[in-house]
């Protein structure tokens, strides 16, 4: 795999700069002097074509670009750090994932074995639930939940936002996109506003037809089978549509107010789970960008 980076040198010098903002305590970090961090920065500044730090009389601050790019560095640092540090440790039983049903069954399993392309140390155990995560009782290393705008605990990492969008099977996508106060509603229980919050947003009158699934998993296998229109993510949908297995009857998901966080216990994490989030993080950039 060809890649183009600077030198690891100049970039974990700039990581303990964004991180503690102080030429003085990186340089103690990394054993060195100041003016060497100072010449490391301005290497990589170089290298990269743009200002990443302010000088200021007695202090430092990032640029907008360069906060952005420390903070990502860091991550990635992590996630070295996590992968080597489980490299040379004894495995420690499976990096135990607590998930939802559907977000685990569409999403996450179908990529899982790019996850272990990467790493064949240690396995992946997928639970599912809906309830919260306690990770004072729980036994579960990470886990992904969804919650408003702010944060379920201190520490979480917000994924993306959920948006939601109508399909249907392509038999009945043409009548039911034309028609849709005709048309059966497939809904889910886990999720009882979507349909309304998506027909307030659009200004239009819903079906009194609704037939109602214990998971948007079975509400979206309903609507593969022909039984009617669900309410889903389009991350969740991405392959069905792409195989012809269902037709968005919008242009545009709508946004919601809720978000996916990835959770994981307070203090000092296994290794394993700062690399699996390393690698989630990196696959919804990638969904993003798509």
């Amino acid at each position: 795999m060809s890649t183009r980076l600077p030198p690891l040198a100049d970039l974990q010098a700039f990581a303990h700069v964004g991180e503690t903002r102080s030429l003085t305590r990186a340089a103690a970090l990394l054993n060195v002097t100041q003016p060497a961090v100072s010449k490391r920065i301005r290497a990589l500044e170089a290298w990269v074509g743009k200002p990443l730090v302010e000088r200021r009389a007695n202090r430092i601050a990032l640029t907008e670009a360069g906060a952005a790019y420390a903070a990502a560095i860091t991550q990635g640092f992590a996630v070295l750090q996590g992968a080597t540090d489980a490299l040379m440790r004894p495995p420690s039983g499976p990096l135990r994932v607590r998930a939802y049903t559907t977000w685990a069954l569409r999403w996450l399993i179908p990529r899982l074995p790019q996850y272990y392309l990467l790493q064949s140390d240690h396995a992946v155990e997928v639970t599912t639930s809906l309830l919260p995560v306690d990770f004072s009782t729980d036994a579960v290393d990470a886990a992904v939940r969804m919650a408003l705008g702010n944060a379920p605990l201190p520490g979480a990492t917000r994924l993306w936002r959920h948006a939601i969008m109508p399909y249907a099977a392509p038999t009945i996508a043409a009548a039911a996109r034309a028609r849709l106060g005709e048309a059966t509603l497939l809904a889910s229980l886990a999720r009882p506003r979507d349909w309304a919050s998506w027909a307030a947003a659009r200004g239009v009158a819903l079906p009194d037809r609704v037939v109602s699934f214990e998971s948007t998993s079975l509400a979206i296998q309903a609507a593969i089978q022909g039984m009617g229109v669900v309410i889903a993510s389009p991350m969740l949908v991405e392959e069905d549509v792409r195989e012809g297995r269902l037709a968005p009857l919008g242009d545009t998901p709508l946004q919601t107010e809720d978000y996916y966080w990835l959770l994981m216990p307070p203090g000092r994490v296994r290794p394993e789970a700062v690399m699996f989030c390393g690698w989630l993080l990196r696959e919804i950039s990638l969904l993003e960008a798509g």
